[in-house]
């Protein structure tokens, strides 16, 4: 996994400042918006409509197992991973739905896509 301030001593003792430096970048959030949808496979993360690089992929999914946001299962007799989310992971989201609710409101041409097993829209 990457360095980077989350990983390190936090820059202050602000919880925006240490909120973002966990979950503030391009990608981290898109991963546990598709972990709401009921992505869980890794080559479901991959198939996302923003197109996020493996290597970023890999690390973001680190990133949330290693800081408890999310769980990595591998089921007895297969190669192939599971995610998904904890807890912790699940409280962030009111945060997703003020982050959708703040763009389909101030950013034209965004919309809302129901998630698939839930009757939740986290686009």
């Amino acid at each position: 996994m990457s360095t980077s301030p989350r990983d390190s001593e936090r820059r202050s003792c602000c919880p925006v400042a240490c909120t973002l430096d966990l979950l503030g970048d391009r990608w981290t959030l898109l991963v546990v918006r598709d972990l709401f949808r009921g992505v869980d496979r890794y080559s479901g993360f991959a198939k996302s409509p923003e197109g996020i690089a493996t290597n970023i992929l890999a690390d973001r999914l680190d990133l949330l197992v290693v800081h408890g946001l999310a769980e990595r299962l591998v089921p007895e007799g297969r190669k192939h991973a599971r995610y998904r989310l904890t807890e912790k992971g699940r409280s962030l989201e009111p945060v997703l739905r003020c982050v959708m609710e703040w763009g389909l409101t101030h950013i034209p041409g965004t919309e809302a896509r129901l998630a698939p097993e839930r009757d939740t829209a986290l686009t």
